[in-house]
């Protein structure tokens, strides 16, 4: 009897300190887009067309070839010097690709914010990752004239989906080992995965188990989800987002053998060592149309894409310290 008490005692607290965090998540109608919102919600709606109309891996190169350049030349039109991480790939070479904002007093911390732009065999991928894709686009564009006090790194990688998935050849999986080759100090990791389907429907969320006992069942927020070892980093940057984002959030620290808690390129970080976490939609929790061919431009909510955006964009200009960017 006191085995199973204690281990009763032990799920409960462990199951506490995963789902409680800090700050109050946003309730009540949105508020009307202002007009710099309503500015980005048209750059999203660009950029995903542009990135994920097609279908673009390795197994259709040319495409894929097509999204990388659109990607660099975005950068460049915002003023960055970009640079290129090359991979040999059967294919032919892919790229990760980057830009920096240089930090100032506390330059040798970094932080990352990454996406990755390749789509699953199959499927244009627009929210998977057109939407992830495009918003680290937007704000390398609302952080190009910021002076931070850490270092902002805006990333886009190549080959997150399968048959990448989970090894060594993921792009991000390179990236994340090199810097630790290097020595970098990245002091937080963001992966934006699938960010851009909401709905207001009762039971249109799902989750795994046993998450679903404490969370919505409406998926009409944003989640931020990490492992247990950057739940500091995590309840540091919820609780900035709810302070200054006008949307819903949700927010837990799990093990990753939970499915869906390391689904992304966040992972490739965590097995380095580094903090990190995903901004997600839920992508098959929530996305009725993951990893199909329906998965297109027109499925993107570019709306509320851009209020999450926007509320990233004043998080990580908290989280980065130093002068505020000018308005956009």
């Amino acid at each position: 009897m006191l085995f199973w008490l204690t281990l009763a005692a032990a799920t409960a607290w462990l199951l506490w300190y995963m789902t409680t965090m800090p700050g109050v998540s946003y309730s009540g109608p949105l508020k009307p887009l202002t007009a710099n919102e309503t500015r980005l919600a048209e750059n999203l709606r660009r950029h995903v067309i542009a990135i994920a109309s097609r279908e673009h891996n390795q197994f259709r190169f040319a495409e894929l070839e097509a999204s990388a350049r659109y990607i660099e030349r975005t950068f460049e039109g915002y003023g960055y010097r970009v640079q290129a991480q090359r991979i040999e790939a059967p294919a032919g070479e892919v790229r990760n690709i980057e830009v920096e904002v240089k930090g100032a007093a506390l330059a040798s911390e970094i932080i990352v914010v990454g996406a990755h732009y390749d789509s699953v065999v199959g499927a244009a991928g627009a929210n998977d990752n057109g939407s992830g894709v495009a918003a680290v686009l937007e704000l390398a564009r609302l952080f190009r004239q910021a002076k931070p006090a850490r270092t902002l790194r805006l990333v886009a990688f190549v080959d997150e989906e399968p048959p990448f998935f989970k090894t060594n050849q993921m792009g991000s999986r390179i990236y994340a080992r090199r810097s630790k080759e290097r020595g970098e100090n990245i002091v937080a990791m963001f992966s934006l995965e699938t960010i851009g389907y909401y709905s207001d429907r009762p039971g249109s969320q799902r989750y795994p188990f046993p998450l679903g006992f404490f969370y919505p069942s409406t998926g009409h927020f944003i989640a931020f989800v990490s492992n247990l070892s950057s739940r500091a980093l995590l309840h540091e940057v919820l609780a900035s987002f709810r302070r200054h984002a006008e949307f819903p959030s949700e927010s837990v620290a799990a093990p990753a053998f939970i499915p869906g808690v390391d689904w992304s390129d966040h992972r490739s970080f965590w097995k380095e060592g580094y903090p990190a976490l995903m901004v997600t939609d839920t992508a098959p929790y929530r996305y009725p149309y993951y990893h199909t061919v329906q998965d297109t431009p027109d499925k993107v909510d570019y709306e509320r894409a851009a209020r999450v955006v926007t509320g990233l964009q004043r998080m990580l200009r908290e989280l980065a310290g130093g002068a505020d960017a000018p308005r956009q």
